[in-house]
């Protein structure tokens, strides 16, 4: 049994790594900076840290006696104040290296994402070679490449620092990313940029849990995984099967990616100069990353680590299905 302590464990990364880290025997303290995710990680059996990423002292705090820490906190709004991104992205993960070292964590590793390398061009097959952009878009992007930058800084003989990156993170308990795009469809806001007639990377949460164990297990410091399902999927075809779990038929309509992007602009502008705090209708990090071509390799994770992804997209889109009948049910 290792004792282990995990930041975000209320999230949906969070509360997947907790159970597998639970079911694994290991003893989880998971940070915790609200009555609600104190409830959500005890539910789940972790011990909870009261604290935020802000409380250098509570991370320390927690995270003492512990062999690894599963960095999987993050702002992931699409639109907000760039010092909150940037304060909780940023400022956040260093204090989590900062905590670590100070608690004599051996193993960090980082819950990272592909959109480091947004800056509004394809990306097509792209592996841990491809460089992190000088021009990452603003808000999520830019300052996740930050957090991974530090991450990797951070790397020595006495704390192994690990990069794992998983594309288009999807499961049976999503509360983020399902359900919005449930909710633009029911709302009429749904419409493919170029038909969605494009390639994408796709990753189950089981499959990220078990990349960031491994990753923590046999990863080597200073390295970056990304994680996937296997071959990309048609993102059109997958967005289709995907609300088909929820009873839900996207429409036909669509808007020429370039149309989009310039929108995007367009809006940002508008919502930076008034200061306008609720998200636009479109932003450049959403199409850049679901409006076009976004796949990546993960055959240094399979190679490296042992990775082989064993949750299927047939085997996890039928547990979305089962889990959502049976919440109907209950």
């Amino acid at each position: 049994m290792a004792r282990v302590f995990v930041t975000g464990g209320s999230g949906f990364v969070g509360r997947n790594l907790i159970r597998a880290l639970v079911a694994r025997g290991d003893e989880v303290v998971a940070l915790a900076r609200s009555p609600a995710s104190t409830l959500t990680v005890e539910e789940l059996g972790a011990l909870s840290a009261s604290g935020d990423l802000e409380d250098v002292d509570a991370l320390r705090e927690g995270m003492r006696g512990c062999e690894a820490v599963f960095h999987s906190a993050a702002q992931v709004t699409e639109w907000g104040d760039p010092d909150d991104f940037y304060r909780f992205n940023v400022t956040g993960t260093n204090n989590v290296i900062q905590a670590a070292r100070a608690a004599g964590v051996k193993t960090l590793v980082h819950i990272s994402t592909e959109a480091v390398l947004a800056n509004g061009m394809p990306l097509v097959n792209v592996d841990e070679t491809y460089p992190r952009p000088d021009n990452a878009l603003p808000r999520y992007p830019r300052t996740k490449a930050q957090a991974e930058a530090a991450i990797i800084a951070a790397n020595d003989e006495n704390l192994k620092t690990v990069v794992v990156r998983p594309r288009f993170i999807w499961g049976k308990d999503d509360t983020s990313v399902l359900g919005q795009i449930v909710e633009a469809v029911k709302t009429g806001r749904f419409m493919w940029m170029d038909g969605g007639r494009y390639l994408s990377s796709t990753c189950h949460v089981d499959n990220v849990v078990e990349g960031a164990l491994l990753a923590a297990d046999k990863g080597r410091g200073g390295e970056i995984y990304f994680l996937t399902d296997g071959e990309p999927v048609e993102f059109r075809d997958w967005i289709t099967r995907l609300l088909a779990t929820q009873n839900v038929t996207p429409p036909d309509k669509s808007i020429p990616r370039w149309l989009a992007w310039n929108a995007a602009k367009v809006c940002e502008g508008l919502w930076n100069l008034f200061g306008i705090q609720s998200p636009p209708p479109v932003t450049r990090v959403t199409v850049n990353l679901i409006g076009q071509e976004v796949t990546v390799n993960d055959a240094k994770a399979r190679r490296e680590l042992g990775y082989t992804s064993h949750v299927s997209r047939e085997t996890g889109l039928a547990g979305i299905r089962d889990y959502s009948a049976g919440r109907i049910a209950g």
